[in-house]
């Protein structure tokens, strides 16, 4: 016969969500942190003097200033208590109402049981002018969880930026073509077949094909790769791009919601509205806490006058009872490890957005990697030159001269390369740009010649001996750059997208940790390979389309895959939503970044593993720190229920119960600090 199983309370309303009713709707996020923060300070700032003059207070801590104004120290904590119970912790009543409404147990039931029958009983005891209260138990009880709840909040929401993010790539206002003349008209405006003029500089305004003129254009804030795409006519240009050289006359394909930046908005809402938030381990306990907390108190009043005592000591135990199962440790359990968990990562620069993504770290079982800017630097760096006809410095010196007029990111690297080499800066004349294929040149009275295949071509320059080489580098994956110098082929530099310092560790360490690694990109599968034999990467999948990313992190997670995305472009904000753990590079775009749950600031691929480990050891502490507090209740509750009174004497007085509570609070503390203790690959 299968044992019966608790049922789990389903995640009741985060505090944020409660106050968006009651007189909070329409509350903004940040409003809403704000309003968290006032309720915490109100309740931390009186319950110091409510506990000061408490009987805790007095019989333990030794105070012994007088209450003010003459009042007796019980009514005077009770009008301190007032703004904490009716202000601050009414986000918690609220709560439990709507909890019970829905037929559910969750810790807001549990927080209003501990702090209103604690409350309710001192009232009660007040308004008779004799025997025990414990309003701190309510108000410290009330401050301890707000601060969590604090926390947590202000760690939430950047989704509505994401979108925003991805929103603002697109220009307000287009060029449109109209009887041979260019007029400004709103990009929402624009329709399919409109001719649009693209100037340099200038933002492409919806998906479009090049009628006329031949430039490169900019896609990293929409696709992630580095390098300027050539563009000539009858090429695609994708809206939100930047056209970067010549000047381009493009026909509007796409437009409004049609267009692929559209489409990547509409993948990032649904996959953001469509995850599920993280179980909170709090809640899983909180059905049998909240019915031990209610039956346990209940039973214990009952026999309590059963066995013949009067009503105000059968209170008194069981209202003991209520509030040591709803000790200060559970609110605080799971938000100190993750406070700690998450200074230990901004330590590291490893920042987590929410509790969530902390908890879902834990469990990754699989490291999707975008490429370029993520497992490289995204910069084009040479890595052979090769001359032919000519020596190797002299071909380099020619090729560094014309490329110092050009802002290309290949050119740049080259001229880089001359510079650290300390080779001659040679004089440049005539020099033309030749979008989409190069440059040329006179260099020192030579005619020289930077570019690719068919720029030479063009010139009637055959490649001779470097025919080989040339091909041998592009399989490799290399960008190849042909020099010709007076008509003659002279040379060729490769260029890559070099590998960052620390990939290879970085995979290394995933590996070491069980976790499985995926290169993703929309690379060439040369090129792709290249990188992934390099760094010890076994799974590549290449030449994906930036609409197919969430795609394929679909799949593994429907082959049973806890998927974490790792990217840097806006091509992997939809993957980066759809994967159970987004991590953006920090030098990536804001849409990656706002889409992320987990933000590099280093932009160090070994900060990957770093933030996995984080997670699995702040829910290990998690895990601690909960079995600490319904531990604690089991030992405790006996006692409060004075069930060793009758035979030994042993009563659990209500002050020494709330400071056990303390106690119990201060050892969760200090157990989720050790996690600073955590080893983490070496920076």
């Amino acid at each position: 016969m299968a044992e019966p199983v608790a049922p789990v309370a389903p995640a009741g309303p985060s505090p944020h969500e409660v106050m968006g009713h009651g007189g909070h709707g329409g509350m903004s996020m940040d409003d809403m942190v704000r309003d968290m923060r006032r309720r915490f300070l109100v309740a931390a700032v009186l319950s110091v003097p409510i506990l000061l003059w408490s009987p805790i207070g007095r019989e333990v801590l030794g105070f012994g200033v007088p209450a003010p104004f003459g009042l007796r120290d019980d009514v005077f904590s009770l009008l301190l208590s007032l703004p904490v119970v009716f202000y601050s912790a009414w986000i918690f009543f609220d709560g439990a109402v709507r909890a019970l409404r829905a037929k559910t147990l969750d810790m807001m039931v549990l927080v209003a049981v501990g702090v209103g029958t604690g409350w309710l009983y001192s009232l009660g005891v007040t308004l008779t002018g004799g025997g025990e209260v414990f309003y701190e138990a309510a108000t410290v009880l009330t401050a301890f969880v707000l601060l969590g709840h604090w926390f947590e909040m202000r760690a939430r929401g950047g989704a509505n930026k994401a979108v925003r993010s991805l929103l603002e790539l697109a220009p307000s206002t287009a060029l449109v073509v109209r009887d041979g003349e260019p007029v400004e008209v709103s990009t929402a405006d624009v329709q399919v077949g409109d001719l649009l003029l693209v100037r340099p500089g200038a933002k492409v305004p919806t998906d479009a094909v090049v009628e006329v003129g031949d430039s490169e254009v900019d896609e990293s804030m929409v696709t992630g790769e580095s390098l300027p795409v050539a563009k000539a006519p009858g090429a695609e240009v994708i809206g939100g791009s930047i056209n970067t050289t010549g000047t381009l006359r493009v026909r509007a394909t796409r437009v409004g919601a049609d267009t692929a930046l559209a489409q990547i908005v509409a993948m990032v809402q649904e996959a953001q509205n469509s995850k599920a938030p993280g179980q909170r381990l709090a809640d899983r306990a909180a059905f049998w806490l909240v019915l031990v907390a209610l039956i346990g108190g209940s039973a214990t009043f009952l026999l309590w006058l059963a066995a013949g005592e009067t009503v105000q000591t059968a209170m008194l135990f069981a209202i003991t009872v209520v509030v040591i199962t709803c000790p200060d440790a559970l609110g605080l359990a799971t938000p100190t490890a993750i406070m700690v968990g998450t200074g230990l990562g901004a330590q590291r620069g490893v920042l987590f957005k929410n509790a969530t993504a902390l908890e879902t770290s834990a469990r990754i079982d699989t490291v999707v990697m975008d490429k370029t800017g993520t497992l490289t630097t995204g910069q084009p760096a040479v890595t052979d030159v090769i001359a032919v006809g000519l020596a190797e410095t002299e071909m380099l010196t020619l090729a560094a001269a014309v490329e110092r007029e050009s802002e290309h990111p290949l050119a740049r690297a080259i001229a880089d390369l001359a510079a650290g080499r300390g080779l001659d800066r040679l004089p440049t004349t005539g020099f033309h740009n030749v979008p989409g294929q190069g440059a040329t040149a006179q260099v020192d009275g030579r005619s020289v010649i930077v570019g690719n295949r068919r720029l030479l071509t063009g010139a009637n320059i055959e490649l001779g001996a470097l025919a080989g080489p040339y091909d041998d580098l592009a399989v490799a994956g290399r960008t190849a750059v042909l020099v010709a110098v007076d008509g003659r082929a002279a040379g060729v530099i490769a260029l890559a997208d070099a590998s960052r310092a620390t990939a290879a560790a970085a995979i290394a360490a995933l590996h070491e940790s069980g976790v499985a690694v995926v290169m993703l990109t929309g690379d060439n599968e040369g090129t792709a390979r290249r990188i992934a034999d390099q760094l010890g990467i076994d799974t590549v999948i290449a030449e994906v389309l930036p609409g197919d990313k969430a795609d394929k992190i679909a799949e593994l997670q429907r082959a049973g895959k806890r998927v974490a995305m790792v990217g840097d472009g806006g091509n992997d904000a939809p993957a980066l939503a759809t994967a159970d753990l987004g991590i953006a590079i920090g030098t990536g775009t804001d849409v990656a970044i706002e889409t992320a749950d987990v933000v590099l600031m280093r932009s160090d691929p070994l900060d990957v593993p770093v933030a996995l480990r984080i997670g699995r050891g702040t829910l290990r502490k998690m895990r601690q720190n909960l079995g600490w507090a319904v531990g604690y209740n089991a030992i405790a509750l006996p006692i409060a229920a004075g069930v060793f009174a009758p035979a030994f004497g042993l009563v659990l007085r209500p002050e020494i119960a709330a400071l056990s509570m303390s106690g119990s609070s201060l050892i969760v503390a200090v157990n989720a600090l050790l996690l600073k203790r955590l080893r983490l690959p070496a920076a």
